[in-house]
């Protein structure tokens, strides 16, 4: 076509050629008439399959299984942080420890005893148990152990003390015996504290009772002190250092009836 709209020469052949076509193949028309439409058919068959594709109504076989893989993933593995809620951790509460006394160390003397009644005025020293748990008495025959296992004075419980009766000789509780109710006992720390105890009993427990040692040495609910030294009978056990033993035990319990804490008042 020229500039000004007009066919060229060749232009015009070919649409005479097309007419004359028209005129004597209509078939031919038809033809690539109805094979043009099934074309357009498809190609909008097509772009709306796309189309619901895309917008997710319908999605892929492969797209679906591949996310519920990829979930079981998540909900399975331990390390996974989208397949369970945040948790707040709430704190525990810090219970406050209850204060309670520094224990003396073993085979120092945090203590002093004295009962006038019977003239005793002797160290303490701590003791504690030995490889037996045998409970370590004094290799002399003035000083008064107190145990470790058992309460401090002043302190709610049982404070345990034992010494020896003889040792080659009268020793430290050899008049224990004559004590009776009522008779005054003093503990005096080394921190300055005193404590004053009152008989409030005496007996004796056989050497071999096996019930013994717990009903004489264990914790009480009251705040007391109890002696044991030696009573009875003495019998030869060829021992190197003890040379033998006696029969029976002499037990005295004392209650507390009033104490002075000076290591109280000056940390006040």
């Amino acid at each position: 076509m020229s500039a000004d709209g007009e066919l060229q020469p060749q232009q015009y052949a070919d649409v005479v050629d097309l007419s004359m076509t028209a005129r004597t193949r209509p078939w031919l028309v038809r033809g690539l008439l109805g094979s043009g439409l099934l074309g357009i058919a498809a190609a909008v068959g097509l772009l709306c399959y796309h189309f619901l594709q895309s917008t997710g109504d319908q999605p892929p076989a492969e797209a679906a299984a591949g996310a519920a893989v990829n979930v079981g993933r998540w909900q399975h593995d331990p390390g996974a942080v989208y397949d369970r809620a945040p948790v707040t951790p709430t704190p525990s509460p810090v219970p406050t420890p209850a204060v309670t006394p520094v224990p003396p160390a073993p085979d120092t003397t945090p203590y002093q005893m004295t009962i006038e009644r019977i003239g005793v005025d002797a160290p303490v020293v701590a003791k504690g148990l030995d490889a037996n748990r045998v409970p370590i008495v004094p290799l002399n025959s003035w000083q008064v152990a107190w145990y470790t296992f058992s309460a401090q004075p002043g302190t709610g419980g049982n404070a345990v003390f034992a010494g020896h009766v003889t040792w080659s000789g009268r020793a430290v509780f050899y008049s224990l015996d004559k004590l009776v109710q009522g008779d005054v006992i003093h503990i005096r720390a080394q921190t300055g504290d005193s404590f004053t105890y009152i008989v409030t009993e005496s007996y004796t427990v056989s050497e071999t009772d096996p019930n013994a040692p717990a009903q004489v040495m264990g914790p009480t609910s009251s705040d007391v002190i109890t002696i044991i030294t030696c009573d009875g009978e003495f019998y030869y056990t060829g021992d190197p250092v003890f040379n033998g033993s006696y029969t029976q035990r002499r037990v005295v319990r004392a209650a507390l009836t009033s104490q002075i804490l000076v290591s109280e008042l000056g940390s006040s």
